[in-house]
């Protein structure tokens, strides 16, 4: 299916202010500029300052004049997209007569800016190429009447607006008749009608592309637009159908127009999107299929350090918590394969502490890892080693006696114990997080009727002093335990086959395994 991309102010113009935009931003890169942090699993300490800031050119500087009526004597702003969220780049203060200059030596590097009023709302966008001398001018009481003037790329941005908003608005007409169709016929025909039109909204991009090479605005288009889904072969001997050729087509050709290495892609709300969408519908899930897909785009970014930068902390940030079991794979290879080779430096002191500790500690619990050992004391002062469980699955769980989400959990463990696991060899090796929770834990254990069956353990004071002393990993950092409830299934090895799983994820993954060696 054909997707039309409509650049710049028909889809792009927020609705909400700058600053509302950057308060959902962990970190302040600078006081001008909004940058994402690496976000750390839940009470791990939070790096700050994480990534580099937008940058700006060193070459030449800028120069670009502004009106803006009726906000004379008005503090105005020029920001720019950067991945997901927005930066301010330059400010300056209009006179009486509503006039103004966004001025430095440095040079902006390119990308798509907008103005933004003195109540941080968007006013309308422009592009920002190699010409950084021109003007713009503009009414807040008509953002869509603004002019930019002295400005190649802008001459070619207005052209192609106008005109794709003429398309796009005759689309939506189109479109909207498709649901009152009363045959098969009709619908055909408007689709056809629509085809047509999505066609000739197409071809005004090619066109700027193929006419206008080496601008900044061919430049967008081309690394915005999406390869086309080719027809389904058939082979003419066989007559079977590849049904999986669009797929890998468009997987083949997905960045066939882009080059990471450049900067101004991050100045744009679409790249980031379309770098989501890639893994999100072209990318198994599996971190094995995601590893090199993820150094191909690092290694093709490694000329611009701040792409490079950007990129790494955005898998760091994806990866370091993911959203599918077995993904953290992902992010101990960007740990073992970038940050203990000197990409480090990229972090202040915080960070590189809490990427160090991750990455240690993720490295020690992967799946298909055998798990680390656990000899931890009983509710009777009995030491119990975990593998001394002789079952076919070991639960090993790590919670809080006065955790209300590990209160409601434990008799949900129980209940699925009662009725399934215990006739299945499972074995549960319970531990709490604190030794001094040891009364709280006892009292749950009777108010509860948990099993007597299952291993209650902690570990003691003198324990925790002693692997403290000693300056080697504790059986947290081993487990990657900084929350609770956290719970983790062993096969009969003690290799790592689950983890941060639900109870109700871990009897469908017990169950899987079962049916597996039937």
């Amino acid at each position: 299916m054909k997707q039309a991309f409509i650049l710049l102010s028909t889809l792009f113009i927020s609705t909400f202010g700058i600053s509302q935009a950057t308060k959902k931003a962990p970190v302040k890169a600078s006081s001008k500029t909004v940058a994402p942090s690496v976000v750390a699993p839940s009470k791990a300490a939070v790096p700050t300052n994480a990534v580099v800031k937008p940058t700006v050119s060193t070459d030449g500087g800028h120069n670009i004049a502004i009106t803006l009526t009726p906000a004379k004597n008005q503090k105005v702003y020029l920001g720019c997209y950067y991945g997901k969220g927005k930066a301010i780049m330059d400010s300056c203060q209009l006179d009486d007569k509503c006039n103004g200059h966004f001025k430095g030596d440095k040079k902006l590097t390119g990308g798509i800016y907008f103005i933004v009023s003195q109540a941080y709302s968007i006013q309308f966008e422009v592009l920002v190429g190699d010409v950084q001398n021109f003007s713009i001018t503009g009414d807040t009481t008509q953002k869509e009447k603004f002019v930019v003037k002295g400005s190649p790329d802008n001459d070619l941005f207005t052209s192609y607006s106008a005109r794709s908003s003429e398309i796009g608005s005759e689309l939506t007409k189109i479109a909207a008749t498709l649901s009152g169709a009363k045959t098969a016929s009709d619908s055909s025909k408007i689709r056809k009608e629509l085809k047509v039109k999505n066609d000739a909204l197409l071809k005004v991009r090619d066109d700027i592309i193929t006419n206008n090479p080496n601008t900044l605005m061919s430049s967008l288009l081309s690394a915005m637009r999406r390869p086309e889904a080719p027809e389904i072969p058939v082979d003419p001997v066989t007559k079977k159908a590849d049904s999986s050729y669009p797929y890998h087509f468009v997987k083949e050709h997905y960045w066939d127009d882009v080059v990471f290495a450049d900067e101004r892609l991050l100045r744009t709300p679409f790249f980031e999107p379309k770098v989501d969408d890639y893994y999100k519908y072209y990318i198994s899930p599996e971190a094995d299929s995601i590893i090199p897909e993820v150094d191909f785009m690092l290694l093709s970014a490694r000329e611009s350090k701040e792409m490079y930068a950007y990129l790494l902390t955005k898998f760091t940030n994806k990866y370091i918590s993911p959203e599918y079991m077995g993904q953290d794979k992902v992010f101990v290879h960007l740990f073992t394969d970038y940050y203990l080779r000197g990409d480090t430096s990229l972090l202040d002191a915080k960070s590189k502490k809490t990427i160090i500790d991750q990455g240690y500690s993720k490295m020690l619990n992967q799946l298909g890892a055998v798990a680390a050992p656990l000899d931890l004391t009983d509710t009777l002062g009995k030491v119990v080693s975990l593998y001394s469980i002789k079952a076919k699955f070991t639960l090993f769980a790590y919670w809080d006696p006065t955790c209300g989400h590990c209160r409601q959990e434990l008799p949900v463990l129980d209940s699925i114990y009662r009725a399934k696991w215990q006739n299945l060899d499972v074995a549960v090796y319970s531990t709490i997080s604190k030794y001094d929770l040891l009364p709280e834990l006892k009292q749950f254990i009777k108010e509860k009727n948990l099993p007597s069956t299952w291993h209650y353990t902690y570990e003691t004071k003198a324990a925790k002093e002693a692997t403290e002393k000693a300056g080697v990993p504790n059986f947290r950092q081993a487990y990657d335990l900084n929350k609770t409830p956290v719970f983790y299934l062993l096969d009969a090895e003690k290799r790592i086959i689950g983890k941060n799983l639900s109870i109700h994820q871990i009897d469908d993954l017990i169950s899987k395994k079962l049916k597996l060696n039937k």
